[in-house]
């Protein structure tokens, strides 16, 4: 097949956490940029890729306008309360498994893979939109919730606080370019 790289500029993790409090539902939601990736086409199809996100770059957008409660956020976030960045710089998904998605709907693929966070290696699989168009991929998944304590992001906040729901939102927004 032929391999194209992540365009690292023009690729991006979209996540969002929801927050649940006694007076109303919250949420933060941001990016993470990708280090580094590629995928495989063979025919004119997708068949493989992996991705490694920079946890490091992990940013919560809606917090851009008020600087002190989005460092600190971010800290926590990247702190060993949530993704431990210092042990655990980078995240990782693996497409093992590229098919069409015959159930209809927006999405025309199914990519079955391998996510890791922390060291933690599961199988997760997303509905997807993949173009193979001259020498450009572009993915992007359907939005998904995964469960962050099943990758050891365990953090509870003390009950008056609100909770911090287990699932996580991520969605994947991938451009490859050809290699020539």
């Amino acid at each position: 097949g032929d391999v194209f790289v992540l365009d690292t500029l023009n690729s991006r993790i979209e996540w969002k956490g929801f927050k649940v409090v006694k007076t109303d539902n919250t949420s933060h939601f941001g990016t993470i940029k990708f280090e580094s990736g590629e995928v495989t086409v063979n025919k004119g199809k997708l068949e493989s890729g992996k991705f490694v996100a920079d946890l490091n770059s992990l940013t919560s957008v809606d917090l851009k306008d008020d600087a002190e409660q989005l460092n600190k956020l971010n800290g926590h976030l990247k702190s060993a309360d949530f993704f431990d960045v210092e042990k655990f710089p980078t995240a990782s998904y693996e497409i093992t498994k590229v098919s069409e998605n015959t159930s209809g709907g927006d999405y025309n693929t199914v990519l079955e893979g391998n996510l890791t966070i922390k060291g933690i290696t599961k199988p997760v699989q997303f509905n997807a939109n993949v173009s193979v168009k001259d020498d450009i991929v572009s993915i992007a998944t359907e939005p998904k919730d995964i469960n962050r304590e099943d990758f050891g992001v365990k953090f509870q906040m003390p009950i008056e606080n609100g909770l911090i729901k287990n699932e996580i939102n991520i969605q994947i927004l991938v451009k490859a370019m050809e290699m020539k």
